[in-house]
């Protein structure tokens, strides 16, 4: 398995250009196809108006911020892309951003998607990266704000919980586990029982993941007063990890999404790139 087609949000955000540097670098990793995606939002009626107001003005205005952010977008590509020569594609679509994102994560191998920053004028739906990861069908690649501070993949963590969505990710990030100088197994508060951890709590994974020639080490950890989210983010700092690899689990109801409280403080304290699957 490997990554063929990378796929990566681009919007007028000022994190954009970290979020497609990193999309870039991992596709050339891979030797991937890069494709940006850039999604015309459309117009929304105000909630209430009055049926003779005239919604021309609003309608032309609307149209003009479209086009702009497009030009931004397509600008930040294009920088991005200046001097390499590996394969890329740049997509317009109209719609919301969270709705065309979804689905075309299913028609690539890994999607590439930015935290929104504290002080960016325009910002995407402050749950994309999530409903990317949970219905998109495909591992989603968070880029914090902040972006990357050396490329990724030499050192990785994967959180491992012994649940589907871990099994799913660590599988989904083979790609990286199998070409990481390190990888650490993370297990905290690990319960043994023959249906889950088993009798040693990460041994299995591990063994499974040698198979696969993964360079492996495990760590076992306890999270006081359940705080799995400042755990994995503070061994990540201890061992200089680069790439968290994570399964999230929740679930969905119209468009407000809910997930772990794990999943959740990853990506709002994330300091380093995360891998999602679900």
């Amino acid at each position: 398995m490997t990554y063929k087609t990378v796929l990566v949000h681009c919007d007028a955000g000022k994190t954009t250009p970290k979020c497609l540097a990193v999309a870039a670098e991992v596709a050339q990793k891979f030797d991937a196809r890069l494709v940006a995606l850039h999604a015309r939002a459309p117009f929304e009626m105000p909630t209430f108006y009055e049926e003779s107001f005239n919604m021309g003005p609003l309608v032309e205005a609307h149209e003009e911020r479209v086009k702009a952010d497009q030009a931004i977008s397509r600008g930040y590509f294009d920088v991005a892309m200046k001097g390499k020569a590996q394969s890329s594609e740049w997509r317009e679509i109209d719609g919301r951003a969270d709705d065309v994102l979804v689905v075309n994560a299913r028609y690539a191998d890994l999607v590439v998607v930015g935290q929104n920053g504290p002080d960016d004028p325009f910002t995407t739906p402050d749950n994309l990266p999530e409903a990317v990861a949970m219905a998109g069908g495909r591992p989603t690649l968070v880029v914090p704000h902040t972006g990357a501070r050396k490329p990724i993949g030499k050192n990785v963590m994967l959180c491992w919980n012994a649940s589907r969505e871990s099994a799913r990710a660590a599988s989904d990030a083979m790609p990286f586990l199998k070409a990481a100088q390190k990888v650490i197994v993370l297990v905290v508060e690990p319960k043994t029982s023959d249906g889950g951890h088993g009798a040693e709590p990460g041994a299995d994974v591990a063994t499974w993941l040698a198979k696969q020639g993964v360079k492996v080490t495990v760590q076992r950890e306890i999270a006081p007063d359940a705080d799995v989210g400042s755990v994995i983010l503070s061994r990540a700092a201890d061992h200089d990890v680069d790439l968290i690899v994570m399964g999230v689990y929740g679930h969905s109801r119209l468009r407000e999404w809910a997930m772990g409280g794990a999943s959740r403080a990853m990506l709002a304290g994330m300091t380093v790139p995360v891998l999602m699957s679900h």
